[in-house]
């Protein structure tokens, strides 16, 4: 599996899903074709899915999000007849690298959480109208819809059947969701997590498995009846037209390197590390929301972030090597907190919400991406707001001290707002500031006195913003010295320690499933109980069960 996979795409080039607009209600079929996986070997039989699946799925939920902001409730439906997904296809994970299963989990689990959090976000229900057998990742893309509704026939069922067929977890998503969402009784969530066969009918609704059964001959007339009651119910606002997301300005070097209209991604495998360098915007910012409307996809913020977003996603599977990301920031941090000012100051205005709610999003993918990640406040750069974001979401930073020899530029400063005290939460719940000084609580209000301040090196050190300042002439030797020492530790040491120590705090469903994937799938997916030559993955479908070491670990 070595060809690049490119987080791009869109409707017309669509070989899985297809979606029905009607007013309020999207119906949104899931219809894989069997001979259009992402890579040679197998086929996605069922419904199954492996990553090319769930990119143009998460393509349909971003759309969703800003060219259909009619849409107060999504369907989600098999077009096929008696199944409604298989998960993830075996023969794909039998195959794939280890860091392909664990990145793909962990980009399906993202997808989920967004169309998850839908409703509470940007007013869209999600709907799961299940018939058929709806099966390990199958279930759970049930489970991350608002209401699941299951048909009440001989063949529908729910089930999680990856423990006693594959020796592995259901994605990590399915167990927690099952528990921490669904609040099914662990007794119950034991039997049903053993059982290949899985729960059908009323016993799936006493269970809480879902939320409804419906007898067949009625089921399709009362899913629609039912998203139409959702939508009726729905307090989202009426959006006469969203805005089209057109394709991505990217070229790609053969080295890696990636150059975008905003980002600039400069790859160094030699050293195994990627530079991300994030401009500020060189126009000034729209007058309100209306003008930034009217940019569409090109409104620096939105296209500023679809960028990012993009760049994390190429260098998680294209570039596995890559263990240190640094960020880099350079632009006028002025301009650049206008352009923001704009979305703030009309924060009701469905596209603003859209908008702060996809940089909600990317910096939470930033948390969990497995690469130690640091980042340089350099003369020059803006990390303003949201951008400072970056600072307090990297493992370490450095920001540059008092006057560089040959260097003209504006001297380093951080600059706070609105955007660093609620609107982008961590996983966690709380915000990266409250993260950073959760020993130190009084701090953030302290901080929350500094808005809108250029902090420059020693203040910005005196209020515990940054790891280290550094003068002209200890800057390159000691930034150079952290980037060799950190390629030299072993990667899966770094993954353990990042992401132990990025949530500090509550735990919430969300930090179970990314702290269950980073942890146990990955220790798991590396067992030969699992992935060996007599493990279950690879024995599957030949009717001989895997031959398993029974040592308890």
């Amino acid at each position: 599996m070595n060809k690049v996979i490119d987080f791009q795409t869109d409707p017309s080039r669509y070989r899985h899903w297809r979606v029905e607009y009607d007013g309020p209600v999207a119906n949104l079929f899931m219809d894989v074709d069997e001979d259009a996986g992402l890579f040679d070997g197998y086929q996605l039989k069922l419904n199954s899915y492996d990553l090319g699946v769930d990119i143009e799925l998460a393509d349909v939920v971003q759309r969703m999000r800003f060219e259909h902001p009619e849409v107060k409730v999504v369907v989600l439906q098999s077009a096929k007849d008696r199944v409604f997904c298989a998960g993830a296809n075996i023969r794909m994970l039998g195959g794939a690298a280890h860091s392909h299963k664990v990145n793909f989990c962990k980009f399906t689990n993202e997808t989920r959480n967004t169309y998850e959090a839908a409703e509470a976000d940007s007013g869209q229900k999600y709907i799961a109208a299940v018939k058929g057998a709806c099966a390990g990742g199958g279930y759970e893309l049930a489970l991350a819809c608002n209401h699941i509704m299951l048909t009440d026939d001989s063949t529908s069922s729910v089930a999680l059947p990856e423990v006693p067929l594959l020796a592995v977890l259901p994605g990590t998503g399915g167990l927690t969701r099952v528990t921490d969402k669904r609040r099914v009784r662990r007794d119950r969530a034991d039997i049903f997590c053993s059982t290949e066969e899985g729960v059908k009918g009323k016993r799936a609704v006493e269970w809480r498995l879902v939320d409804e059964v419906v007898a067949n001959s009625k089921f399709d007339a009362t899913v629609q009846e039912r998203a139409r009651e959702f939508a009726d119910a729905s307090a989202k606002p009426d959006v006469a037209a969203g805005i089209g997301l057109g394709p991505l300005t990217k070229a790609v070097d053969a080295d890696g390197s990636l150059t975008y209209s905003l980002v600039e991604v400069a790859v160094d495998r030699g050293n195994r590390r990627a530079t991300i360098t994030l401009h500020g915007p060189e126009t000034d910012a729209p007058a309100d929301m209306t003008a930034f409307q009217a940019e569409g996809d090109q409104a620096y913020m939105l296209r500023l972030a679809r960028e990012l977003d993009d760049a994390i996603l190429h260098l998680r599977l294209n570039e596995m090597e890559a263990g240190l990301l640094v960020f880099r920031t350079q632009g006028d941090a002025e301009k650049l907190a206008a352009h923001e000012a704009v979305l703030e100051g009309e924060a009701d205005h469905w596209l603003a919400n859209e908008v702060r709610q996809y940089w909600k999003r990317i910096l939470k993918r930033i948390d969990v991406t497995s690469r130690s990640m640091v980042a340089l406040v350099e003369h020059g750069s803006c990390f303003s707001g949201v951008l400072a974001e970056l600072l307090f979401a990297v493992d370490r930073s450095y920001m540059m001290e008092d006057e560089f020899e040959g260097d003209n530029r504006p001297t380093a400063a951080i600059t706070l707002n609105g955007a660093n005290f609620g609107p982008y939460p961590m996983a966690n719940g709380l915000t990266r500031l409250q993260t950073r000084f959760l020993g130190e609580p009084g701090q953030v209000d302290v901080l929350r006195d500094r808005q809108n301040e250029a902090l420059e090196a020693d203040s910005a050190d005196e209020l515990g913003l940054v790891t280290m300042i550094l003068d002209d002439i200890d800057w390159d030797d000691e930034i150079r010295i952290f980037m060799e020492e950190r390629a030299s530790f072993s990667p899966d040491a770094m993954t353990g320690m990042e992401a132990n120590l990025r949530f500090a705090g509550p735990e919430t469903m969300e930090t179970r499933i990314f702290g269950r994937l980073t942890a146990w799938q990955n220790w798991i997916f590396n067992r030969p109980n699992a992935v060996g030559a007599d493990g279950a993955l690879q024995s599957y479908g030949t009717g001989v069960r895997g031959r398993y070491n029974m040592e308890r670990v």
